[in-house]
């Protein structure tokens, strides 16, 4: 069976011209959307007591946490406990100064929700750092997400 170099042409210039319509499907349809660094703000300033000691607790929530799948925040026996929690998250949040000293943790949020109930304390007549960030750290896939900075006052 012969077949003639006009024939063959044909046949490249097909596929030459369906292969970017085959490649484009299909990574377009099997990659999720690039998760987004979260976007930190400051609520306010609540004073409370516990210990015998006055505190201020300054509270903060990010913007965009709908962004982040609820299965982040899944129980996950299977990496390393907070303490002696074995169900920890997936992934922990921590709140840091904008020296990045570490200033406060959580590691058992439940769901994308938590994320407008983050906080820290400081006992009253201390000086706050000026900016804060948080860093989201997905211990399943050892990627992690750093905020803004956000400021301790209004």
């Amino acid at each position: 069976m012969r077949v003639s170099i006009g024939r063959i042409s044909i046949l490249l210039l097909a596929g030459l011209f369906l292969l970017p319509l085959a490649t484009d499907r299909v990574s377009t349809a099997s990659a999720p959307p690039p998760i987004p660094n979260p976007v930190l703000v400051f609520i306010g300033q609540e004073p409370y007591q516990t210990g015998g000691k006055n505190w201020i607790r300054y509270k903060y929530y990010v913007f965009n946490k709908a962004e982040y799948p609820n299965t982040m925040f899944a129980a996950s026996p299977n990496l390393p406990p907070c303490g002696k929690n074995t169900k920890a998250s997936r992934t922990w949040v921590d709140i840091y100064d904008q020296n990045g000293k570490r200033l406060y943790g959580f590691c058992a949020l439940g769901s994308n929700n938590d994320l407008d109930k983050l906080w820290f304390a400081l006992e009253e007549g201390v000086l706050p750092p000026s900016w804060i960030y948080i860093e989201m750290n997905d211990r399943q896939t050892s990627t992690k997400y750093k905020s803004n900075l956000a400021p301790t006052t209004d």
